[in-house]
């Protein structure tokens, strides 16, 4: 149950770090891949042979891929695409601290990582590494959750308008009635067409 818990968190997290980001900072970070990751961006996002021609389409089948993708992998395969060059940077710049290393570590290097890739990219980057099971996932949790500058902004509440219950007037509820009444009557006249007709 616990590694269930985990694993939705992990998930959370890395839909958090997609939503915060903006379509100028998605399209930046998309603009700066390789061409071969782009490429394999738009495959995953089932653009036609040849990929998108135009950004705001892009960025319209990313959005809705990753929406989609939050529980079939989706969302992993682009995070995991669109921020492998900033990962490999973070790989880097930690060194022998790189397969786990601690806050203060990790705190080190992030500030060259938001300025070189965005602060948006960078945390994209830890959420993915949080749902990829790093083995520093709870230091990466806990930079996403509390640091000053990495924390994820808190998730924006949209208040649900509830509709009044429809109320029929008389007049409305008396026509029904009356519609109601006659169907039946209809479909009892015609069952008792049908008996005569047998048992002539």
């Amino acid at each position: 149950m616990s590694q269930l818990k985990n694993r939705l968190q992990a998930l959370s997290l890395l839909d958090r770090a997609f939503v915060a980001m903006t379509d100028e900072e998605l399209a930046t970070l998309v603009a700066s891949l390789p061409e071969d990751h782009v490429a394999a961006l738009d495959e995953l996002c089932g653009a036609r042979e040849g990929g998108f021609t135009d950004v705001e389409a892009r960025l319209l089948a990313v959005r809705a891929t990753t929406a989609r993708g939050r529980m079939n992998g989706g969302l992993e395969q682009i995070a995991t695409l669109v921020t492998d060059p900033a990962l490999a940077k973070c790989i880097e710049a930690l060194g022998d601290h790189s397969d786990n290393p601690n806050e203060e570590q990790l705190l080190a290097v992030t500030p060259a990582l938001v300025e070189e890739f965005g602060l948006a990219t960078t945390r994209l980057m830890l959420a993915s590494s949080v749902a990829g099971e790093a083995t520093a996932a709870e230091v990466l949790t806990r930079v996403l959750k509390h640091d000053e500058t990495l924390a994820l902004p808190p998730i924006e509440r949209v208040e649900v308008e509830v509709m009044p219950a429809r109320t029929a007037d008389e007049e409305t509820k008396a026509k029904r009635k009356a519609a109601k009444e006659k169907k039946q009557a209809e479909a009892r006249l015609a069952r008792e067409q049908q008996l005569k007709a047998r048992h002539r």
